[in-house]
């Protein structure tokens, strides 16, 4: 019983340190810096416990998300220049082509996504698939997925726990939007993304690292094929 009740906290931390981390990185409610609410009003904003909360602090803590002052409280850390995410408009000084950074997304994003199914939280699969299915609702009465896309992707890419492909992601971006304004001439594509997505989603619920990689490379490689940009 004591085993269970521990699995259970450390499940609430986890899910916790999740909330906590998509409120930094995803809705940017907190920056860089910034000073986090007090223990009694951040944890009625999770809807958790403040024990549940300094444990969930404590694993950020441990990841050098958050800094805990003593006596002065909990702040989002600053990270040095040297590890400040990388500005797309810094790596890509001279034009690159659609092809280019689609083979960018395919030599990292399925990787990423084998470590995602290995390390996501709970939260953070509950982020995952809820962008996932609100991309599919988005499909199917024709509006603008863009958002959708990217926080799908954004939020596979945080769940594998990667600083430095947290960087990329400025990067990826480039691809996905124009993936999206592309995709809107090619039905095969939209049709594709769908279907792989789903595919993807899955693998990664049931923890399957293996799957979602080969999912991830097949969605891929199928909005390259759709776009005319074969892979040698």
């Amino acid at each position: 019983m004591a085993e269970n009740s521990e699995k259970k906290e450390n499940s609430l931390a986890e899910k916790a340190a999740g909330e906590i981390l998509s409120l930094i990185t995803i809705e940017k409610a907190f920056r860089p810096g910034d000073r986090l609410p007090g223990e009694i009003e951040l944890a009625a904003r999770l809807g958790v416990s403040r024990t549940t909360l300094r444990e969930g602090i404590r694993l950020l803590s441990s990841r050098h998300v958050l800094e805990v002052r003593r006596g002065l409280g909990t702040f989002v850390a600053r990270r040095g220049d040297h590890e400040r995410p990388l500005d797309h408009r810094e790596l890509l000084r001279t034009p690159v082509d659609l092809r280019s950074v689609y083979e960018l997304r395919l030599m990292v994003e399925p990787q990423t996504a084998y470590y995602a199914a290995r390390r996501a939280t709970d939260s953070e699969l509950e982020r995952i698939l809820f962008y996932g299915e609100r991309e599919e609702k988005e499909i199917e009465e024709g509006r603008d997925r863009t958002e959708s896309e990217r926080a799908f992707h954004k939020s596979i890419a945080m769940a594998a726990h990667n600083e430095f492909v947290e960087r990329l992601l400025p990067v990826i971006y480039e691809a996905i939007d124009s993936g999206v304004r592309l995709s809107d001439e090619y039905e095969g594509v939209v049709r594709d993304t769908r279907a792989d997505h789903r595919m993807l989603m899955n693998a990664l619920a049931a923890r399957d690292a293996l799957s979602a990689r080969a999912a991830m490379e097949l969605h891929i490689l199928h909005a390259m094929r759709g776009f005319g940009l074969q892979a040698d």
